[in-house]
């Protein structure tokens, strides 16, 4: 793959640094322009990322020879700037989540389909190492029939991180809290690796924030396959730990913290990796304390599928799939009733 391809980025706040990184650390691509929502954020653009800036999204489509734009402004505002994106010719990586509900990402889906161009959903987590081990061991039936699979994420953003934004833990711009911002990475893990969900029941609350989102809440999840799982998810959980995978089977269990695997007792392969050092971070109680390494892989399945034709390993579809489970918990906190996914 000789063939280098033109990325822009839409929103410079901090996710924003993490995709330029990448982009420029990849051999197959190059970061040329972004774009900010006003004036004066385009002048400091200027300054971080040394590339044309625009704050007019229009004008920042019509750069010459743009092939992909990176999605990086507040989650409930990805729809309009995807579907201008798509219709303009060019292929999309949007940060998670894909969209806050589910009618605004078939939106996002639609576009992209209908312009014939990739669109690929960022959860960087699905590239580690650690889980990538795990995922192999469940195909492979080496844990035998799923039985549990938990997630929990039981982080702390502290108030200055609510108020350093305008639209972090509201309804419009964040679409909720704890789940759908900071759990929604290892809630996607966990259906990857457990599959369809047939039902949830949750409940979430905001215990310690002043903010119309929730900073705690847990879930009781039912799988198609049979199995059962939970999933808590908090922000207001001083000091903030590490995010934790469970998954277990008739063969055995496997536990991850933070991508690395704590625990492999596998019947037969017992403690199998169990020393190794996992090159991530947690963003446990630092959201910028997570690296830009697996934003690179995740940047190079893109590029791979845009110049080979093929899906994006994280496509809308399978994006949605965390999106409809945690709009389901809230569903079902409001209601106080079991809800079907």
């Amino acid at each position: 793959m000789a063939h280098t391809l033109k990325f822009g980025i839409i929103g410079t706040g901090a996710i924003a640094g993490q995709h330029a990184a990448a982009i420029r650390e990849s051999k197959n691509s190059e970061l040329v322009a972004v774009c900010s929502s006003t004036p004066v954020r385009a002048e400091q653009a200027k300054h971080k990322f040394g590339v044309s800036t625009y704050f007019d999204v229009d004008q920042f489509l019509a750069y010459p020879e743009l092939d992909v734009v990176c999605i990086c402004t507040a989650s409930g505002h990805h729809m309009e700037v995807v579907i201008k994106a798509a219709q303009a010719g060019k292929h999309v990586l949007v940060e998670k989540p894909i969209e806050i509900n589910l009618s605004r990402a078939e939106e996002m889906i639609k576009a992209c389909h209908e312009n014939k161009v990739k669109l690929g959903v960022v959860f960087q987590n699905r590239f580690n190492e650690g889980y990538l081990k795990l995922k192999a061991a469940v195909e492979k039936g080496e844990m035998g029939k799923l039985l549990m699979g938990n997630a929990y994420i039981k982080w702390f953003r502290d108030e200055a991180y609510y108020q350093s934004s305008h639209w972090k833990g509201t309804l419009k711009g964040d679409g909720g809290g704890a789940f759908i911002n900071q759990g929604i990475h290892t809630i996607d893990l966990l259906l990857d690796i457990m599959g369809e969900v047939k039902d949830v029941y949750g409940q979430v609350k905001t215990a310690l924030y002043d903010i119309e989102g929730e900073d705690l809440g847990n879930a009781l999840i039912n799988f198609k396959n049979g199995a059962m799982g939970n999933i808590t998810a908090g922000t207001s959980l001083y000091p903030g730990y590490p995010e934790r995978l469970e998954v277990y089977g008739t063969e055995g269990s496997v536990i991850l913290e933070a991508g690395k695997v704590v625990a492999w007792n596998v019947k037969g392969q017992e403690q199998k990796a169990v020393k190794e050092e996992s090159k991530e971070s947690s963003g446990a109680a630092d959201p910028m304390a997570i690296g830009h390494r697996l934003h690179l892989l995740q940047i190079e399945d893109m590029i791979s599928a845009i110049l080979e034709n093929k899906e994006p390993l994280v496509s809308g579809e399978k994006a949605c799939k965390s999106l409809a489970v945690i709009r389901g918990i809230y569903e079902s906190s409001k209601k106080g009733i079991k809800v079907k996914v």
